[in-house]
């Protein structure tokens, strides 16, 4: 080296200052990858995805290869710079050129190649993977002998070999879909977010209450129901005898609709189109749920407690809407009643769930208690109100206006400014 011409020498340099470049961006490049794209391009045959995708699944011997190359490219330069400095300077330039390689190295070979990778990871790590699993099949027993070290000495630190961590707990796919942005349209990202919630909710937040089922008793005047009958916004109506928990089964009004609309419907003919009550014990998950309907072929059970007492009915249509938002007319006449005012308040049902209230206005209130409005007044109130009451829960006041039979009918809600 000490006799080859300064020329030869300089390009040299140039050339391990570029490969060091190399190293350096294809680290930071290949550590900045988005998994999930990088998963998706090599799911659709991108050849770089599948090399980088390999590379990252051993981070052991990809730091290896890329560490070991770039610390012996960067002491070959090294060595070829102070083999210039003292042919130029003499013995004095070794200094100069330990200083001026520092700052070359630094920013040529480090900061500006390391930030483009971070900025362009794909167009980095990409086309570097094409150089690297090569390099790393060439050089595999040095990588293996460099790697066998390490561990050895973190070994008494409680280290372990690294493995390429790929799971995402919900919360963090919960993050990565509202920060979707500009990929995933408002709605659709809401949908999601309602999907990965659905999983803290059961049927006790979106049964319609007891005191609310409406349906047919077959100990009723037959008059009363073919009123029942036809003047139903439902399209299924439980069917009980006498009381509500002797319930007989469910009925499709469209099963006895012909003989409805042609004035020809008789209680027998009624009674063969009764088909069983599906029951669900209350706590379950509505994911859990969605599957049974699913599975079952079913869209209306009745929710049952420990004693198998009822304590409210929920539909399909009730899971669904807790996804993509209120969609039937049978909803919005069933579905508690919410006016707006013109000062801002609210006069909502007692009868709303929390969870509705907080999906619908982003309210924050707690969920780890009652489900209805009416159980979170009183629960907070500790004993049942007598007349006008005012309360505040979070960054709401709360104020009764109308209470029946111990039950909290209509709430006035003013958020505090």
């Amino acid at each position: 080296m000490t006799e080859a011409p300064l020329s030869a020498l300089f390009t040299l340099l140039a050339i391990l200052i570029v490969l060091s470049a190399f190293f350096s961006s294809s680290e930071t490049g290949l550590v900045a990858l988005n998994r999930y794209r990088m998963r998706h391009h090599a799911n659709s045959g991108h050849r770089g995805a599948k090399l980088a995708q390999r590379l990252l699944a051993k981070p052991d011997r990809m730091f290896g290869i890329i560490l070991l190359g770039n610390n012996m490219v960067n002491i070959l330069a090294a060595s070829v710079a102070t083999v210039i400095a003292i042919r130029i300077l003499g013995e004095s330039g070794i200094w100069v050129s330990t200083l001026v390689l520092t700052a070359v190295i630094l920013v040529f070979a480090e900061v500006a190649p390391k930030t483009l990778a971070a900025l362009k990871p794909e167009r980095i790590a990409y086309p570097a993977s094409y150089v690297l699993v090569p390099l790393l099949k060439l050089l595999y027993p040095a990588v293996w002998l460099v790697n066998v070290l390490a561990a050895t000495l973190l070994r008494p630190f409680g280290a372990h070999k690294l493995s390429a961590q790929d799971s995402i707990s919900r919360e963090e796919l919960r993050t990565l879909v509202k920060e979707g942005g500009r990929h995933i349209s408002l709605d659709h990202r809401q949908m999601l977010i309602n999907i990965l919630d659905l999983e803290h909710g059961s049927v006790d937040d979106v049964m319609v209450p007891r005191q609310d089922i409406v349906g047919i008793d077959l100990e009723a005047d037959w008059d009363e129901i073919l009123q029942t009958l036809e003047t139903s916004i439902y399209t299924r109506l439980p069917v009980w005898r006498g009381d509500l928990e002797n319930m007989i089964g469910v009925l499709h009004i469209r099963s006895v609709l012909p003989g409805l609309t042609q004035g020809l419907l008789q209680r027998d003919t009624l009674e063969k189109a009764i088909r069983s009550a599906y029951f669900v014990p209350e706590g379950t998950p509505l994911t859990q749920q969605l599957l049974e309907f699913q599975t079952r072929e079913r869209r209306l059970g009745l929710v049952v407690d420990e004693y198998g007492d009822i304590q409210g009915l929920v539909t399909l249509d009730d899971i669904l809407e807790e996804i993509v938002g209120e969609f039937t007319s049978e909803r919005g006449n069933r579905q508690r009643l919410m006016r707006k005012l013109e000062n801002g308040d609210w006069i909502i049902d007692g009868g709303a769930t929390v969870r509705m209230l907080n999906r619908r206005f982003d309210w924050g209130l707690p969920v780890t208690g009652a489900r209805t409005l009416n159980g979170l007044i009183l629960e907070h109130l500790e004993s049942l109100p007598d007349g006008r009451t005012s309360l505040r829960i979070g960054d709401h006041i709360f104020t009764i206006v109308d209470m029946v039979d111990k039950r909290i009918r209509k709430v006035q809600v003013r958020q505090v400014r």
